[in-house]
């Protein structure tokens, strides 16, 4: 058994953007996918405008698909090859069913204007191999806005694209976010692209999500240590400064067929006490907008609890 979301609680306020950030397995991608719900919950609950939507089926999803839309990393493998600009943007129009050929065209033009992919008419009919990978995610951007959702789930949206292009889309999808108040799930392994996107910031470490806070919080003051390990891991973009030694933490990630017992860090942590190698902290509201799950702000009863 494999649980790689695990005890993951949160709520995401209409029009708020959040950042899931963690390294590479550590259920963050998971997570954005139980709750677009192409995995299923095997426990817990998912509730969505007051709706528990955790174990409904493909009929009674077709509401939630869509309103919940996804920007996915790979721009070219999410747009179909063989489909021209005009076609895919057309097509989840067609499958809920919305307006006719006229007021479609209409939808697409408004679509293509709405991520600057302008004049539209010169990429209605190309098809996404002949256009640029940051082009080809505003395309994917603007399929996902097309249907008018309350909520986008964005998996890594700039990781295939050169640096130039990144800040251009992050700055597009946060402009989008802010004028239309669309609730906004940004998952990254990358936490100096999450401080441009979002109004919280969720570390994700070995399915668990181990610190929480305001953006502008956890930027002043990161309290757990893996949080500041990922601060650590950011390039310097002076070359002038003199490096200074980073205190990354050695070896890698546990394997979540056998996790390590207590805090899931402690293999890797500079401060591991006795109580991190048996019991799981708890998550503790260091202020109104800031919590993190570490024995470093637990305070221990004198049973070894919390």
């Amino acid at each position: 058994m494999v649980k790689a979301v695990d005890g993951v609680s949160f709520e995401l306020g209409k029009g708020e953007a959040i950042s899931l950030v963690g390294e590479s397995g550590s259920g963050k991608t998971t997570l954005a996918k139980t709750i677009l719900r192409l995995y299923e919950p095997t426990d817990g609950t998912l509730i969505f405008n007051g709706k528990d939507i955790t174990h409904l089926n493909a009929k009674n999803l077709m509401w939630y698909r869509k309103t919940v839309q996804l920007v996915q990393q790979d721009p070219f493998g999410s747009l179909p090859y063989f489909l021209t600009i005009r076609e895919i943007l057309e097509e989840p129009l067609r499958i809920h069913k919305i307006g006719d050929e006229r007021s479609r065209d209409e939808l697409v033009y408004k679509a293509l204007e709405n991520v600057r992919l302008l004049p539209a008419e010169d990429f209605l009919p190309k098809y996404p191999h002949m256009i640029s990978g940051g082009q080809a995610q505003r395309v994917a951007i603007a399929r996902a806005l097309i249907l008018q959702p309350e909520l986008i789930v964005a998996d890594e949206p700039v990781s295939m694209l050169d640096a130039s292009v990144r800040v251009e889309i992050l700055m597009l999808l946060r402009e989008l976010q802010e004028n239309r108040k669309i609730s906004f799930i940004y998952v990254t392994h990358d936490l100096s692209t999450s401080r441009y996107f979002s109004d919280k910031i969720f570390i994700m470490y070995a399915g668990h999500i181990v610190e929480k806070a305001a953006t502008l919080e956890i930027l002043r003051e990161p309290l757990h240590p893996y949080t500041i390990a990922l601060f650590e891991a950011i390039p310097d973009p002076d070359p002038s400064n003199v490096r200074r030694r980073r205190k990354t933490p050695v070896g890698e990630p546990p394997s979540l067929l056998d996790p390590p017992l207590g805090c899931r860090f402690h293999p890797r942590c500079p401060h591991a006490k006795d109580i991190c190698r048996k019991k799981e902290p708890p998550e503790v509201e260091v202020s109104k907008l800031h919590t993190v799950k570490c024995w470093l702000f637990a305070q221990e009863d004198s049973e070894g609890g919390a």
